[in-house]
């Protein structure tokens, strides 16, 4: 009888390779810390064709996935820009739809929740998606709830992930299901990443900053700000945390943002909320607590203070306003 899980990613030409490599890569690692039962990796496409990558590499695939038959345990459907003729090709979303009914639980990366929504997999569910392409996927899918702001959602048996490399904080939660948090752990700090960033927390985080700064100690601490903006923030604990003192860290914020510690975190989690108002459905309470604001008044004062106008009308705004205070820009008060 084989134990193993037996996962199953389907690839198609044009997806993203760092989409294969991602759940490939933390389940191999898993094997080797010794998972039991271990997972069996297999790669499958349309004729068992080797699927050229939108960065050109070709990855030969193992199975084709017509011939695909037995039980899974997981089903993985990887993004990239082919997304859309993928999801459009029916035979690749047929053979979709016919594999998730053989497995325990099914999964996309990215853009891979487009073939997912084409198979019926993700009606009356709520989903997410890269950033960029959540409202298109809303748009085509009426009875999809996406909501493009978290890093991955369990909805039932069906997960799905945000941009490319969320399927590490999706493979980990994977694994730390079926294996503990132990040997997660183990994986996280073998791939040199988080263990792991909760499902909740806004792809906003990675890519939302000003240009940044040229201090090191500046810039790493931006970067820990981007990614936990619903934890203490507060100068002495980003002092403590880049091991210098409040008052030299208050002369560094200065120098190379133009600003203090406590305006620029205000500023990370105005713009991150900004970016939720115009992305998701999310109430302004829910973004006021994942941005790490007291309330939904005091996002309210935020958004006035930085944008000059309120969330409601930053809702429906057709571009982005524009930040009152730019970086680099000298700013008073605290």
């Amino acid at each position: 009888m084989d134990t193993k899980r037996r996962v199953l990613i389907v690839a198609y030409d044009d997806a993203q390779i760092l989409d294969i490599a991602c759940p490939s890569g933390a389940l191999d690692i898993a094997n080797r810390y010794g998972a039991q039962p271990p997972y069996s990796i297999e790669l499958a496409t349309l004729g068992r064709r080797a699927a050229r990558s939108s960065a050109g590499i070709l990855v030969g695939a193992g199975h084709g996935l017509e011939a695909v038959t037995g039980r899974l345990d997981t089903l993985i459907v990887v993004g990239g820009i082919g997304c859309e003729e993928a999801a459009a090709d029916e035979r690749l979303v047929g053979q979709v739809s016919r594999l998730s009914r053989l497995s325990r639980r099914v999964a996309s990366v990215c853009t891979g929740a487009y073939v997912l929504a084409a198979a019926g997999l993700l009606d009356h569910r709520r989903v997410t998606t890269h950033w960029g392409w959540g409202e298109r996927l809303a748009e085509r899918h009426p009875a999809v709830a996406v909501d493009a702001s978290p890093l991955y959602i369990r909805d039932g048996n069906v997960y799905t992930s945000a941009g490319v490399t969320s399927a590490l904080d999706l493979t980990l939660a994977l694994i730390e299901d079926d294996h503990g948090p132990t040997l997660a752990r183990a994986v996280a700090r073998e791939l040199v990443t988080h263990l792991h960033r909760p499902a909740d927390q806004a792809q906003i985080s990675m890519f939302l900053a000003a240009p940044p700064p040229e201090d090191r100690l500046v810039r790493d601490l931006m970067g820990y700000v981007a990614g936990h903006l619903a934890e203490d923030l507060t100068p002495a604990a980003l002092a403590a945390r880049a091991g210098v003192s409040p008052r030299h860290l208050a002369r560094l914020f200065t120098a190379h943002l133009g600003m203090t510690p406590v305006r620029a975190v205000r500023a990370a989690r105005t713009e991150a909320a900004a970016y939720l108002v115009r992305s998701s459905a999310l109430s302004m309470a829910a973004i006021a607590r994942r941005c790490g604001f007291g309330s939904a008044e005091t996002l309210r004062q935020a958004f006035l203070d930085h944008y000059g106008v309120t969330g409601d009308r930053i809702r429906r705004m057709p571009d982005m306003p524009r930040a009152r205070i730019a970086p680099g820009q000298k700013t008073p008060g605290p």
